[in-house]
């Protein structure tokens, strides 16, 4: 495991994955007892045609055009899950933004930076993993924007 090599400490949370979820950031949430704002989902999307990661928060959005702008491109639209799993090696609902097969360039939406620790998929559905904000953006050579919406009402 990518923290572990790095000797960044880490906890491990499994929980119960239900095959019937859509909502796999706002399913661990519930399942760990946790604000949906400290559980980010890990998106894949292409910005000028490059496929980019953003780590949003589980009930937020990903604002496309900050995303954009955050990666120094013009345009963004969300990823092919196809591509997204090739490229990473994880299947959706289970991509980390930690230990994928080939890095990719990576935003970590700056609400991370507000939390003492967060929680990311551990590269598989149904198992989070726990560390500080700044481990993340280390770990996964990411910077950090404000490229989310928070959920509509």
């Amino acid at each position: 495991m990518a923290a572990t090599r790095a000797g960044i400490p880490f906890t491990l949370h499994p929980y119960h994955h239900d095959p019937g979820s859509s909502s796999y950031g706002e399913e661990a949430a519930h399942a760990l007892g946790l604000s949906p704002a400290r559980v980010f989902k890990t998106l894949v999307a292409e910005v000028d045609g490059r496929l980019t990661v953003a780590i949003v928060p589980a009930a937020a959005s990903l604002d496309l055009k900050s995303l954009a702008a955050a990666a120094g491109g013009k345009r963004a639209s969300m990823a092919d899950p196809a591509d997204a799993e090739r490229a990473t090696g994880y299947v959706r609902g289970g991509i980390s933004p930690l230990g994928q097969r080939k890095r990719l360039p990576t935003v970590v939406d700056e609400s991370a930076l507000g939390f003492a620790t967060v929680f990311v998929s551990a590269g598989r559905r149904g198992l989070q993993i726990e560390l500080a904000p700044a481990h993340l953006v280390q770990l996964a050579d990411a910077v950090t924007a404000a490229i989310s919406r928070p959920p509509a009402e």
